[in-house]
């Protein structure tokens, strides 16, 4: 059913690995509608395909047909993106190691030419998420805060003194990619040993490959990071075991970071989090025990996202509400 166009204030997308993900934002910050659209994806075999131009017809698609849903125009619409990876401050996808087909493409101006805009707000999607925590979510208020996405990949953005730390090119943030192990698995991004490599959904997989391969783990539990979760949640102790070795890298990474930031709050969102209860706790225990400092500080406190899934859109969105002229 379409929705009176007072209702909505501006429109949001977060692309992600798999899919693109788009919100109507209400008066209060509430998703009035939303479209989901899966991902163009490109193979090895056919890399030379415009895949940037393939996304920004997918975005464009979600765009117009959400703005059709609420009675927008999407010409003029207050409208965000957030995209993984490395954005340029002209919109251009520089890098992005889990949508490595559309890399050199200026995803912004794409977008705008095929809705007759002159402009789209664009920004990394951890980003967006952690505006929208700060604005809306647990971080509300903080002047210093840390997120960080647990996904396919690690996505990371920095509060610092209030403001959203971007760095001189705009790639600030990049969390997921601090090396952690030098002779550890290799990364999309052309490095091995990324923190992302042990604290992600691939780096789930990765523990439980290693887990199965040394006999600690059966097959079954260690087809997906999701059958590993629910493994882990029955209480099969192998899967505790990898899980608990995820939380211990986890931890480390937040340790590093906390040594740069010294954040009070520090947000986890992503698929991976949906299992919390699980990843939480033994997280937090590990970090107390990783911090410099010790037992002589007091520690950040390490929280769930509150807005889930819906984090990046709905950044996406004040982005394009606060470049609104």
């Amino acid at each position: 059913m379409s929705k009176s166009s007072s209702e909505v204030r501006s429109i949001g997308i977060d692309v992600g690995g798999t899919k693109i993900l788009g919100v109507a934002l209400g008066p209060t910050g509430s998703i009035v509608d939303a479209v989901r659209l899966p991902t163009p994806q490109v193979s090895d075999r056919d890399l030379g395909r415009d895949v940037g131009t393939s996304v920004a017809n997918a975005i464009a698609q979600v765009i117009t047909t959400l703005a059709d849903r609420v009675g927008l125009d999407p010409k003029s619409c207050a409208l965000g993106l957030g995209v993984p990876g490395m954005v340029a401050f002209d919109g251009t996808l520089v890098f992005a190691p889990n949508l490595h087909g559309a890399i050199g493409a200026n995803i912004a101006k794409l977008v705008a030419k095929r809705l007759g805009r002159r402009d789209v707000a664009i920004d990394n999607d951890a980003n967006c998420a952690a505006m929208a925590e700060h604005h809306f979510g647990v971080a509300r208020g903080a002047d210093h805060a840390l997120l960080l996405t647990l996904g396919t990949g690690i996505g990371g953005a920095a509060i610092v003194n209030g403001v959203l730390l971007r760095g001189s090119n705009g790639f600030a943030g990049e969390f997921g990619h601090l090396m952690v192990d030098p002779r550890g698995p290799n990364c999309p991004c052309g490095s091995r040993g990324c923190l992302e490599r042990f604290a992600s959904g691939a780096g789930l997989r990765h523990l439980a490959e290693t887990a199965f391969t040394s006999g600690a783990l059966a097959g079954d539990v260690a087809a997906s990071p999701e059958t590993l979760l629910i493994a882990a949640t029955n209480g099969d102790q192998g899967a505790l075991a990898v899980v608990d070795r995820f939380c211990w890298w986890l931890a480390r990474g937040i340790a590093n970071l906390v040594a740069c930031f010294d954040p009070s709050i520090v947000v986890l969102g992503g698929g991976v989090i949906e299992g919390h209860h699980l990843i939480m706790g033994p997280t937090a225990s590990y970090l107390s025990g990783e911090l410099e400092g010790g037992a002589l500080r007091t520690p950040p406190l390490l929280v769930p996202t509150a807005l889930g899934k819906d984090a990046g859109a709905v950044g996406a969105a004040l982005l394009g509400e606060r470049a609104q002229p």
